[in-house]
């Protein structure tokens, strides 16, 4: 019976303890996103793959700029790939 004595008071120190980390965990941040990482990770490199039902709106806009719609053009008209030169000689 003597044990209880001592079991219960360092029970409860250690419960305070954890209490302590846990509140410690929540106000530095600690479970703020979860999920972020793991999807995040999917994502990545493959601006390409992502269907566009699945596309944030931010990835939306940014697949605009980067492939301009088809049918522009460079405007050149050479078709060799190399720069016009438009400075005469």
């Amino acid at each position: 019976m003597e044990i209880v004595y001592l079991l219960v008071p360092v029970t409860l120190m250690l419960v305070g303890l954890g209490i302590a980390v846990f509140c410690w965990a929540v106000k530095s941040g600690q479970y703020d996103d979860l999920e972020g990482p793991a999807h995040r990770i999917l994502y990545d490199d493959d601006a390409d793959m992502i269907p566009d039902d699945a596309k944030t709106d931010e990835q939306k806009t940014q697949d605009r700029r980067s492939h301009p719609a088809a049918g522009s053009g460079s405007g050149s008209g050479s078709g060799s790939g190399e720069p016009s030169d438009t400075h005469g000689q």
